[in-house]
């Protein structure tokens, strides 16, 4: 009894299906008595309805073969945080019913009918990449030739993983795909094919597209994997679908006016070293972009690294760098008005060599000495300590360091003099890293 039971429910399903094929005829031709001028009686293909549960096919041998094309109508938005791509497709599939089949000449000249989708076999196509219930209207029809041939278009919102690589943020493009298999019929049951071909599809996507916002459709190109599951093969179609982000809208309200904070930072060294206003000025620039990066925070990817958070990390450190640089030579400057140390030999010949005409620093001295009336001609060598030594010493100045013949004035010009040579060569340095910084930046983004 416990083996008989299969063999009955074999036998019974071979029954059904062999009443399910009573009265086909020989071409499995449609009576047309009910066609006439004011509609199709649904009676003529009640028995095509009534096998709607069934794969149509003759032979169980021959898998159904179904085109698949989509139009790309809309891109909805990328959630980089979530890997998620949300777009609106039209979901077009084509393919062919035996069971359908009627002459247009002797059915008073229709060659095509629309049915309700509902009243029809329908092959199970998924997205494998989808990450949401299919959504597809109830109601939806089919287009039916006289031949047999059934074309189904659905439209279909569709959130689908996509590996997203941010990057090269705003200036990034991505990759999704779009995998259309069937989660039932494997490769003896059904197969995939194509019913346009790519360019087709990518030229009407474009045509038709009406998201004119962040995103823009580069190109779609296909493969044709097949998806292994234990001893089972199914049938695969793989859109690969290119999208760029437009990064007008991120160039104007980020990078623009980053640059423009950056840039007058740089140019606020030529205020004067002794001037009380350039360290407070800094400051204020390092503020004002401290409260630029909150207020822009929510333009940027909320996950990820993305280069152009590089690009303000380092923007915020050369502002910050400069700011040392500032307090540096404000101290500087404080010590060599106030208590000068003794100047070193060796440090005093380096400033002789880079004050001279031609030298590293040119203007350094006339930047450090306005207000004093000294040129270089009038600062000790190393040879005159011993000449100044003789001198007579003018009220008010003392000597420094026992014999070295200095005194506190001829001292206090050459450290600031020194602490203006400091603050070129340290401008230039700074111009230096700035530019070879934003030149790798943007060298990485081309890329």
């Amino acid at each position: 009894m416990e083996g008989g039971w299969p063999a009955r429910g074999g036998v019974l399903l071979c029954l059904t299906v062999s009443l399910l094929l009573q009265g086909r005829g020989d071409a499995f031709t449609i009576n047309c008595s009910g066609f006439d001028q004011h509609g199709v009686d649904p009676a003529a293909f009640q028995a095509v309805f009534d096998r709607k549960a069934f794969r149509p096919f003759t032979n169980y041998s021959i898998p159904t073969r179904v085109n698949i094309s989509f139009t790309l109508s809309a891109i909805l938005g990328v959630d980089a945080q979530l890997q998620l791509l949300t777009s609106f497709l039209w979901i077009d599939l084509v393919w062919d019913n035996p069971f359908i089949n009627w002459n247009p000449k002797e059915c008073v000249g229709i060659n095509k009918l629309t049915v309700l989708a509902e009243n029809l076999w329908l092959p199970d196509i998924f997205i494998v990449e989808s990450m949401d219930v299919d959504q597809t209207p109830s109601g939806l029809t089919a287009y039916i030739s006289s031949e047999g041939r059934i074309k189904y278009d659905k439209p279909m919102r569709v959130t689908s993983i996509c590996n997203l690589d941010i990057f090269y943020f705003p200036f990034d493009q991505q990759n999704c795909t779009f995998t259309f298999s069937s989660f039932l019929y494997t490769v003896d049951g059904m197969l995939l094919g194509m019913d346009k071909e790519v360019w087709e599809i990518t030229d009407t996507s474009r045509n038709v597209i009406r998201t004119q916002g962040e995103w823009e459709l580069l190109g779609i190109n296909k493969a044709t994997p097949k998806m292994s599951v234990g001893n089972n093969l199914y049938d695969q179609i793989t859109f690969y679908v290119a999208i760029r982000r437009r990064p007008s809208l991120y160039i104007i309200n980020l990078l623009v006016p980053s640059s423009f904070l950056v840039a007058i930072d740089a140019l606020s060294f030529y205020l004067p070293a002794e001037s009380e206003n350039r360290a407070p000025f800094k400051i204020t620039l390092l503020l004002g972009y401290n409260v630029f990066l909150l207020m822009m925070n929510d333009l940027l990817p909320a996950s990820g690294t993305p280069l152009i958070s590089v690009y303000f990390a380092l923007c915020l450190s050369l502002m910050v760098v400069s700011l040392l640089e500032t307090v540096f030579i404000t101290h500087l400057l404080h010590v060599a008005t106030t208590q000068p140390p003794p100047m070193p030999r060796w440090l005093h010949s380096l400033l002789l060599h880079c004050t001279g005409p031609g030298r590293c620093c040119p203007t350094a001295p006339h930047k450090g000495n306005k207000g004093l009336g000294l040129t270089p001609t009038h600062l000790p060598g190393p040879n005159e300590p011993g000449e100044l030594a003789g001198k007579e010493v003018r009220p008010g100045e003392t000597e420094l360091d026992g014999g070295s013949g200095w005194t506190k004035a001829q001292l206090v010009e050459l450290w600031v003099q020194f602490s203006h040579v400091m603050d070129t060569l340290l401008f230039r340095l700074y111009l230096l890293f700035m530019a070879s910084s934003i030149l790798t930046v943007i060298v990485l983004w081309n890329t």
